[in-house]
């Protein structure tokens, strides 16, 4: 069967674009190598009776222009009113509750000193003055920046003139710190250990990036600029929209359908094999699988061009984060907050500790003391797990894809142990209240959700690969060297996380072929 264009991958950007594209008057079809559509997205259940919302956690990062531009709200999707925070326990100590809105943080603790509330209004009145520039560069498609054209060199100016109008002391601060590290640009800001902790270690999710990396603020930018107003319903909610947005569109979906080959001939791409030996036609195919797996999986070598083959080679995707899902007899709950049941905890001591435990990964071990992002989403979404019953979903932070000695199950007993080492430290309850668990290693994530290397962005968050760059010079605006064929996945501008925004960017590069 022929369809106009073909998508690999029935992930969150997979659907996106997918559903642009077939708005658009396109006959389209999605592949999707599991049983369950979603990716990153999907809800999955790990015991009889409970279930995630997603591997992923944070749904603030769909762009509101992709809710609209898709009627995603006119099939069930809705957003939070409120953002439900995230809190940093202290063993000995009420903790921090973190809120990007300066009067919700300054009443959520009231035992912080007055000095640390007036200097985080400051910051947050900082990021208000960059972040809408920072906005705008994550939602253009990067300039061609080895084309002769007028296109690139009207790009770059209309982004040097977004920078001049920021004002000359921003515009020079916002310099001053993009190259630095993340710790440093805290610690001129605040003495608070769990305020900092709170800031910081978002910035550190998914990446080969310590606090005291270079380009650390960076990363932390990049989240803020993208952050809007979360999903209802999480990660799960967002795939169940986009497949009935999909559906209704007249998208193709076909489960259980693992792509063997794209096939080109004349370096024009004329459809795909699949594993069961059937072959689809479309002159246009657009995979939302990461760049090495697009590349080097599903293209015979003889069809990448050398410069291009090295271009991907050396692309980073180092994994770094493991999962454990916990069903539980009830939700998480804090000595130090016993009136409070948090929905989003992160766990660390000071900037120090995170940064210890990204050290480790750097010599191939799981970090003693991981750094923990949890989630207990049975809060909010009580259809997760059976009556008064709870689900924590915890992303582990640091655990490496090449683990010295490999990944066994020894190895996997480990990384649970010392998970639940941490959160005991935190909940003193909390082990009595554990009816299973499941763990999941960057291996696991290679095996099941096809991440090359484990890594949850399809490649790494690091200065020298954004914008232009990403996921290489030669297929920075999705279009391949490949006749037909495009990327619409996480390893394409503007990155990881559930934001939509690669799909709905590929599928504009696409109408416009």
């Amino acid at each position: 069967m022929h369809y106009d264009v073909i998508v690999i991958g029935a992930g969150h950007n997979g659907l996106t674009a997918a559903t642009a594209l077939a708005q658009s008057g396109r006959k389209v079809i999605v592949l999707e190598k599991r049983e369950l559509a979603g990716g990153l997205a999907a809800s999955e259940e790990f015991y009889p009776g409970f279930r995630t919302q997603g591997l992923l956690q944070e749904t603030a990062g769909v762009r509101p222009s992709i809710i609209t531009s898709l009627g995603l709200r006119n099939r069930g999707l809705q957003l939070r009113g409120e953002e439900a925070g995230s809190f940093v326990p202290e063993p000995d100590g009420p903790g921090v509750h973190l809120f990007r809105d300066a009067a919700r943080f300054t009443s959520a603790n009231p035992t912080l000193a007055d000095e640390e509330k007036k200097a985080y209004h400051e910051f947050r009145e900082f990021l208000g003055r960059i972040t809408p520039f920072i906005s705008t560069v994550l939602n253009q498609t990067p300039p061609p920046i080895t084309d002769k054209g007028t296109e690139g060199a009207w790009t770059l100016l209309k982004t040097g003139i977004s920078l001049r109008a920021l004002g000359r002391d921003t515009l020079h601060e916002l310099l001053r710190i993009g190259p630095m590290c993340v710790a440093d640009f805290l610690n001129e800001r605040f003495k608070s250990d769990a305020l900092k902790v709170g800031l910081a270690a978002p910035s550190i999710h998914g990446t080969f990036l310590g606090p005291w990396s270079a380009g650390s603020v960076a990363t932390f930018l990049l989240r803020e600029a993208a952050a809007s107003k979360s999903v209802v319903g999480g990660p799960a909610a967002v795939t169940r929209a986009l497949l009935a947005s999909a559906s209704e569109a007249g998208v193709t979906l076909r489960m259980n359908a693992g792509v063997r080959r794209i096939r080109v001939s004349g370096g024009s791409v004329l459809g795909v094999a699949l594993d069961n030996g059937e072959n689809i036609d479309a002159m246009i195919v657009a995979s939302a699988c990461d760049p090495k797996r697009t590349f080097f999986q599903f293209l015979e070598p003889g069809n990448l061009p050398d410069s291009l083959s090295e271009q991907i080679r050396i692309i980073k995707m180092r994994g770094t984060t493991a999962a454990v899902r916990i069903a539980l007899e009830k939700p998480l709950t804090f000595p130090g907050r016993p009136e409070m049941t948090p929905e989003e905890i992160l766990t660390g001591k000071d900037i120090d500790s995170l940064e210890k435990a990204y050290d480790a990964v750097k010599y191939g071990e799981m970090s003693e003391v991981p750094h923990l992002a949890i989630k207990v989403p049975t809060l909010s979404e009580l259809d997760l797990a059976p009556k008064d019953k709870h689900v924590a979903e915890v992303l582990v932070h640091f655990a490496p894809y090449h683990l010295k000695g490999g990944w066994n199950e020894a190895a996997r007993n480990e990384l649970g142990v010392r998970v639940f080492k941490v959160l005991a430290g935190y909940c003193p309850e909390f082990e009595s209240s554990v009816i299973a668990k499941e763990i999941l290693t960057p291996v696991d994530f290679e095996e099941r959700y096809g991440l090359t290397e484990g890594h949850i962005h399809h490649g790494e968050h690091s200065l020298d690969q954004l914008h232009t760059l990403r996921p290489s010079v030669d297929t920075s605006r999705y279009r391949t060297p490949i006749e037909g064929l495009f990327l619409c996945g996480s390893g394409s501008h503007p990155g990881g996380g559930i934001t939509c925004a690669p799909g709905a960017m590929a599928a504009e590069a696409i109408k416009n072929t």
